[in-house]
This record gives structure tokens, C-alpha cells and sequence, in this order.
């Protein structure tokens, strides 16, 4: 597919120019060419506004499995905080058999790009409270979980700690919100040594007796397809995000896109879709849904160079979109352009 930009008028020559000094010196990591971008003059314009509001306007919201761990690990796929749960340190073999054919009927229609999320949904629903009746089942012990942990083949993403130090440094607080199990989730980003002050989760959480047995899941379930449901109850309790109207939001499924619906007078809402497997039967509808699109990139790269970006403190880039160049002030090459083409890689 092809985007062409045929003759263009002045300011959007500007916004070009400003796009190209942005990619090859400000962010180059935007101009990778595992990148897709629908719309880069709003990316830009959207960057460029969040910078001039500052850090103390913004919060990071972000999916955990197969967003901020890696999709997959010399070849092989990386377990989900559910997966982890396959250990037989804490299920039988039967439950796991069990879970393996529940995944393998489920998971392709949660990416299936040909129905529609309302499908979906009682699918999703059906699926995640199966899964939960079978771990409840096993009783399992909560003193096990941080060894399963350890023994499981989890891995964040490579720049994963650059990611949360410099957002707990900036004091921008994250939101993870994520249809796993939150108690291994914690467990995870502790034992990688970044579960910090400002990290907030939302996700369904084990509820254990007094032996430290299993014997429910917390609270409403949460699911791939109901997170705006999740966002809105959730978000609003939350003091630390209050006054942060700008959003950097992350993460693996169309369904992460409702993430930020419990954010309040909002003003700026840059999203960031990894695009992990079956690129080319989703490749579209990702275009189309997230304002950037990673495709098979197991890195925090990207996000990390906006950040950067983001929380700085130049003001000249932001102050450049709100100047009106004259002719002789307009970087010559932006004027001698007669078309741009915009290859994306298939």
C-alpha cells in the first residue's frame, strides 16, 4: 500500500519540514521500518502539543501481556501472566490440557479481524471465567506464585527499564490494565525490580483463604473487550492522575484502545499498537485504530524515544507549529517538493 501527497499548500509544507527534522533528529526511532503511521502530521502535531503541556500533564496507560512483555523469546512465545500459571507447582496436568484447548479455540476469535467486538465479547467472556473456574479448582497456593514466576520464561520487553525508571523519575504515573492475573503480574515487574510508587494496576485478582488457597477472583472480570467498562470505574478513583489530560496510551489489541475512556477532559490521546502476530490479516484495521503501529517489534524503542521527547524541556520544535513561515523563512527542500510517497511495508 501507498500513500501519496500530491501538491500541498504552505502550512502543510511546514508541518512536513518539522516532520522530517522530528524523525532524523529529534525522534529517529519514528522513522524504523518496522513503523506504520496513517496520519504523521497528527502524530506530530499530537507530540509536539503533549511537549509544550509537559510531563506534569501526562499519564501513561498501557496493556501488559504482549504489550510490555516481549510477544515472543529466541523463537519461542513468551507465556502470558495465565500461562505462567502452568507450572506444576501450582496445576495438575489435566488443568492444563484443559487451558491449552480453551487458548486454542478462543484466541484466534479474539484476533480475528473479520468479527466485530460485540461478537466477541460473551466469547471472551465465556473463555476467561472457564479458565478462572479451573485455577480456582486447583487451590492454588499463593506462596507459590513468586516461584513460578521465577522458573517461567516471562521477559519484558528489551528497554523495559529505561520505560518505567524514567516515567518514575519524571513522576508520570502508569496505568497497567490488564485482562491476566494481577497477582503475577505484580510479581513479574517486581521481580524485574520496576514495580514502583507511581505503577497502578488494574486486572483480576486472586482471592485466597486463610491457608493461602485460591478460592476466587476478585471483582468484576476483566477481559481483552471490556476495559472502557474497567476504565471508567477504575480511573476516576485514581488522585494521581487527576489534572493529567494527555495520554500516551499502549498496547496490543484494538480492544486496549477503550483503555483511556476513564480519563476526563482530555486533551491529547497518542496511541501506540504493537502489532505482534498475524500482521498482514490485522495490518489494516491497526492502521486505521492506532495513531502508530509497531509491527513485530520487540522493543520499548519507540515508546521510549517519545517519552523522552515528551517529558524534555525544548520548547522550539513545539514553538515552530504555531509560527507561520514566509517563503524565504520555509526550508527550501519543503518548498521543492511537487509529491511525497510514503511506502509501507506488506
Amino acid at each position: 500500500m501507498i500513500y501519496h501527497i500530491p501538491w500541498i499548500y504552505a502550512p502543510v509544507r511546514t508541518v512536513l519540514a518539522i516532520w522530517h527534522q522530528l524523525t532524523k533528529s529529534e525522534i529517529p526511532e519514528l522513522a524504523k521500518c518496522s513503523v506504520l503511521m496513517k496520519e504523521r502530521s497528527r502524530v506530530e502535531e499530537t507530540i509536539c502539543a503533549m511537549q509544550r503541556a509537559g510531563a506534569g500533564s501526562l499519564q501513561v496507560i498501557s496493556d501488559f501481556d504482549m504489550t510490555l512483555t516481549r510477544f515472543a523469546h529466541n523463537g519461542t512465545r513468551v507465556p502470558t501472566t495465565h500461562n505462567i500459571l502452568d507450572n506444576r507447582l501450582l496445576i495438575d496436568e489435566d488443568c492444563t490440557k484443559k487451558m491449552r484447548e480453551l487458548l486454542n479455540t478462543y484466541y484466534p476469535i479474539e484476533i480475528d479481524a473479520g468479527r466485530t467486538a460485540e461478537e466477541k465479547l460473551p466469547l471472551m467472556v465465556k473463555w476467561w471465567t472457564e479458565v478462572h473456574e479451573l485455577l480456582i479448582q486447583q487451590r492454588i497456593r499463593k506462596d507459590m506464585l513468586a516461584k513460578a514466576v521465577k522458573e517461567s520464561s516471562a521477559v519484558l520487553r528489551d528497554g523495559y527499564k529505561l520505560f518505567f525508571d524514567h516515567l518514575t523519575e519524571q513522576q508520570v504515573p502508569l496505568m497497567i490494565f490488564s485482562a491476566g492475573v494481577g497477582d503475577v503480574l505484580e510479581e513479574v515487574i517486581r521481580q524485574n525490580h520496576v514495580f514502583y510508587p507511581n505503577v497502578h494496576i488494574i486486572s483480576n485478582y486472586m482471592d485466597f483463604d486463610q491457608t493461602g488457597a485460591l478460592r476466587a477472583f476478585k471483582g468484576q472480570l476483566i477481559h481483552s473487550f471490556n476495559k472502557r467498562e474497567g476504565a471508567l470505574s477504575h480511573a476516576a478513583g485514581l488522585r494521581e492522575l487527576q489534572g493529567r489530560p494527555n495520554v500516551l496510551l499502549l498496547g496490543d489489541s484494538l480492544g486496549d484502545l477503550t483503555m483511556a475512556d476513564g480519563v476526563s477532559e482530555h486533551q491529547n490521546i497518542l496511541t501506540i499498537g504493537f502489532l505482534n502476530d498475524k500482521v498482514e490479516e490485522r495490518k489494516e484495521a491497526y492502521i486505521n485504530s492506532f495513531d502508530i503501529v509497531l509491527v513485530q517489534d520487540e522493543t520499548m524503542d519507540v515508546a521510549n524515544a517519545v517519552l523522552r521527547y515528551i517529558t524534555s524541556l525544548r520548547h522550539n520544535l513545539g514553538g515552530m507549529m504555531t509560527r507561520r513561515f514566509s517563503p524565504m523563512q520555509t526550508p527550501r527542500r519543503a518548498w521543492s517538493m511537487p509529491a511525497i510517497t510514503y511506502p509501507i511495508p506488506m
